[in-house]
């Protein structure tokens, strides 16, 4: 018999438990919405196979996912079965589940960074010498930037100067807590929603990522971030953004869209852009993150760093690559990222 059936309360409801919990972590309303969506969708579901949320096994779940293709693209896919996977890790933690059903599923689809084979394949030392042709500091960084980390573009433009600790930087700044004892690292947080406030300013772009996460800066990041920063304009903002525009909206924080049109720009001039061309023959930031994702997983042969770097390790996953950040995770990077300088 299904919990509707049984005539339960809200109280029992383990969706508006679930809602209400990631409300009080901070979370935003946009991703209270996003989360009930998928949530009561899934729940729905098994409501008309007479299941409960806590009756699921992994094939049920697989189930709902598979049904989902053809109706929505597979980014898409991946991400409704993140929301699943949170929230059942969430319920087995409080003890109000006794399983996670969704472990099993992310392991068997493991959809979030699965190489695109009809992408532009482009070498190492390709890209190397494409960098090479990027000369203006700022345009140096944020392609450096993104092609060192994965990162996002919105990412990158969340990032304030207290969000980068370099050890050997000529001049000093205060970086955040949360880089304390990891010198040149880069903090990239899961907290910045578009047109919300975050460090006292309102941002244009979100941070898509599951948890935050630090990431290591080798020495050719931390020698073009110093550069930037040595002729960086003062920012218009108190937030102290790590990227500003040099153009006509000087001293702003970077948009999403001046990102794009940096990369585009260089690209374009590599004929790696052509105005038509599709995610299979363009680069842009987004393929820098496919390009980090590919050559570093082939590298280093853990897809598990490589999924924790990208932000895609959840929070509910017990993550021993936080406890080990110090050892693991940084003599992994730098052991194997590739150089572009």
């Amino acid at each position: 018999m299904s919990r509707a059936e049984r005539g339960t309360t809200d109280a029992d409801d383990p969706v508006a438990y679930f809602l209400d919990d990631i409300t009080f972590q901070g979370k935003s309303q946009r991703t209270r919405d996003a989360y009930e969506r998928v949530l009561r969708e899934f729940e729905g579901y098994l409501t008309e196979r007479g299941l409960d949320l806590d009756e699921a096994n992994h094939r049920d779940c697989m189930a709902w996912i598979h049904q989902l293709r053809g109706s929505v693209g597979e980014s898409t896919v991946a991400t409704y079965a993140s929301y699943l996977h949170r929230f059942y890790g969430y319920m087995t933690e409080v003890g109000t589940f006794e399983e996670n059903p969704m472990a099993l599923v992310l392991e068997e689809i493991d959809e979030s960074i699965n190489v695109d084979p009809e992408r532009r394949d482009i070498t190492v030392p390709a890209m190397r010498s494409f960098v090479g042709r990027v000369t203006h500091p700022l345009d140096r960084a944020v392609v450096v930037t993104l092609l060192k980390t994965g990162m996002r573009a919105g990412e990158l433009c969340n990032l304030d100067r207290r969000d980068l600790s370099l050890a050997e930087a000529p001049f000093e700044w205060a970086h955040r807590p949360q880089l304390d004892g990891k010198p040149d690292s880069v903090y990239v947080d899961d907290a910045p929603s578009a047109g919300e406030e975050y460090n006292d300013q309102r941002r244009s772009a979100s941070n898509k990522r599951k948890r935050a996460t630090t990431i290591p800066v080798d020495g050719e990041l931390a020698s073009v971030l110093v550069e930037w920063l040595a002729v960086r304009p003062d920012p218009r903002s108190d937030a102290d953004p790590l990227f500003v525009s040099t153009t006509d909206e000087w001293g702003k924080r970077l948009t999403p869209d001046m990102v794009h049109h940096i990369v585009e720009t260089h690209a374009r001039d590599q004929g790696w852009y052509r105005d038509g061309g599709g995610a299979e023959e363009n680069v842009t930031p987004h393929y820098f993150r496919h390009f980090f994702t590919t050559h570093l997983r082939d590298r280093t042969g853990d897809r598990g760093i490589v999924k924790y770097l990208r932000g895609d390790v959840a929070q509910d996953i017990i993550d021993t690559y936080t406890h080990d950040w110090g050892d693991r995770v940084r003599e992994v990077y730098t052991d194997h990222i590739y150089r572009l300088l």
